[in-house]
């Protein structure tokens, strides 16, 4: 119970917070009753709800009338007969079409391949500080079973005997996953989560986990500051900081990256990586750490748009414990023609701040002979859904707020989330509950853009994209389109109410890095997407460069 004692005073001082002005007469009125709903509120904070509590309330991005687009999961893959490289550095940067077809071959064992990604972690992790754990013991035996199969003609699929790493948000039985945060560093799983199961019956091999901006933001975390492989100077960006950075640097074949507002894409974009932000619903999150129950998503980050499809195949499928989880099919034919496909852009995101990556972009999709077209969205006030994800995060983490644990967290600075959790709890529950009103308006204003193209193609800010397709839950695709020379990068931050990604902070120095360009689909229909990705990927040919490492 509280001895806050609430008066007329108290009352009139709030108005401004909220914005709205009540009568004398109204504040009278109030002042008798508003002790009760406190104390409920204070009632309700003595039960403690543990991390995977799911929402009563579920998001569900379908709108009404919503047909699913695939009938059946499909999987059709390129074909391959390029013979193993002499050299090891260039096994470790081959595409997973390739290394799947040397192991299925025997050109090469998983135990082999895991080795070249377990030297390579222990030569340049120490720089990149990119795996917060590092299975050997375990990515040996993975290998080994992986290998056994293959003696005896059994192959589990494109992902047979692949070494990856999975971001530290996800449960791995046995292994430290401390969703990089102070408080939960020393946290051991019982049990492994949904997608760790489905990617070790692929065959797939883990490596480790890789590290996470300390509760899903940024790229600091309890060991260190995460690395762009291309500029040890700056950050990785974030959260799934370590996948984009470890699989950027030729550390793992591939990773596991969780979106909420740009955390798969991007670090994509900083570290050059091809990071894939599924269709919400559909990769099971169940035993992962849960930022936001309604926007957060799983997807892969890899070095080729076709290695995307192959992760999302083996991850993909409707999972009961995931409140949240959609049945939907998943089809993919690397081969599709995408000749007929309408693509638009939106004309503002081609303005002003738009480099000359973004416009060869575009350029490429009219060398394309594709159909090109300007969209639009209607003017509403998509920052404003921002407060949903303020609310979401600091109710998933309430605990550390209450204690003051959130004193424990390395970064404090104003777009932090210990500051921005704390700010939370001024936010307004009856604005929240507008907030989702407006959220199915712009539902409604996503679904009619795509009802003027298959896909939109624009620079990873483009517009309101960023954030209204993440919580309309639309896909999207972010590949290397080219490299340009920038100073030193900063963090990410919300202390500004939205996601900025860190503008140069130095005047002098500049280091050639990666710039991407993003596609966003049709809900529950990636193939577009990712057939217009291959295309641009072989026309833009920039995807060859790796990184280098001063010794």
């Amino acid at each position: 119970m509280t001895d806050t004692k609430i008066t007329i005073d108290t009352i009139a001082a709030a108005e401004a917070l909220m914005g709205v002005k009540y009568a004398p007469e109204e504040r009278v009125q109030m002042v008798g009753n508003l002790e009760g709903q406190i104390q409920q509120a204070l009632q309700r904070r003595n039960v403690a709800l543990a991390n995977d509590v799911p929402m009563a309330s579920r998001f569900d991005p379908r709108l009404p009338g919503f047909a699913m687009p695939n009938g059946s999961d499909k999987l059709v893959v390129s074909q391959v007969t390029a013979p193993l490289p002499g050299n090891e550095e260039d096994i470790a940067f081959a595409p997973l079409t390739h290394l799947a077809y040397w192991i299925r071959t025997g050109q090469i064992t998983s135990a082999r391949l895991t080795q070249i990604y377990l030297d390579r972690i222990a030569e340049l992790n120490p720089k990149l500080e990119c795996f917060a754990a590092i299975t050997t013991e375990l990515a040996l035996a993975e290998a080994e079973a992986a290998d056994a199969l293959t003696r005896v003609g059994v192959n589990l699929g494109p992902l047979h005997g692949i070494p990856y790493g999975v971001k530290d948000l996800f449960d791995t039985k046995g292994i430290v996953t401390g969703w990089g945060a102070e408080p939960f560093q020393d946290r051991v799983p019982e049990t492994d989560a949904a997608i760790v199961k489905r990617l070790r019956a692929a065959g797939a091999v883990l490596l480790g986990k890789t590290t996470v901006g300390a509760l899903a933001y940024n790229d600091i975390w309890y060991g260190g500051v995460t690395r762009n492989p291309f500029n040890l100077n700056e950050g990785s960006s974030g959260s799934s900081a370590g996948s984009a950075s470890a699989t950027a640097a030729g550390l793992c074949a591939f990773a596991i990256g969780t979106e909420t507002l740009g955390s798969i894409t991007a670090p994509s974009q900083r570290c050059g990586t091809t990071g894939l932000r599924p269709t919400f619903g559909r990769v099971s999150r169940a035993g992962g750490m849960a930022l936001c129950n309604s926007l957060d998503k799983v997807g892969p980050i890899c070095r080729a748009v076709e290695d995307t499809a192959i992760v999302l195949a083996a991850m993909n499928g409707y999972d009961p414990a995931d409140r949240s989880s959609i049945g939907a099919p998943f089809a993919f034919d690397a081969v599709a023609d995408i000749a007929g496909l309408t693509v638009g852009y939106l004309p503002e995101a081609f303005k002003e701040g738009a480099t000359p990556i973004d416009h060869a972009a575009l350029a490429a999709v009219r060398d394309l002979g594709l159909t090109v077209r300007e969209v639009s969205l209607p003017d509403l006030p998509y920052g404003a859904l921002m407060n949903i994800l303020y609310a979401e995060a600091a109710a998933s983490f309430e605990g550390l707020t209450l204690s003051n644990l959130d004193d424990t967290l390395t970064w404090q600075e104003d777009g932090a989330w210990p500051n921005t959790m704390r700010k939370a709890r001024f936010l307004s529950a009856v604005d929240h509950v507008q907030l989702d009103r407006l959220r199915y308006v712009v539902m409604q204003a996503l679904d009619g853009l795509f009802q003027q193209c298959d896909v939109l193609i624009g620079p990873f800010m483009t517009g309101p994209m960023l954030v209204a397709s993440n919580y309309t839950g639309h896909p999207c695709l972010h590949l290397r389109a080219g490299f340009q020379d920038l100073g030193t990068r900063g963090k990410a931050s919300l202390g500004s109410g939205k996601l900025t990604t860190g503008e140069a902070d130095n005047a002098g120095r500049t280091f050639s890095v990666p710039q991407g360009i993003s596609l966003w689909g049709r809900l529950y229909d990636e193939g577009p997407i990712l057939n217009l990705g291959i295309a641009l990927e072989r026309v833009l040919d920039v995807s060859h460069r790796r990184p280098t490492f001063p010794k």
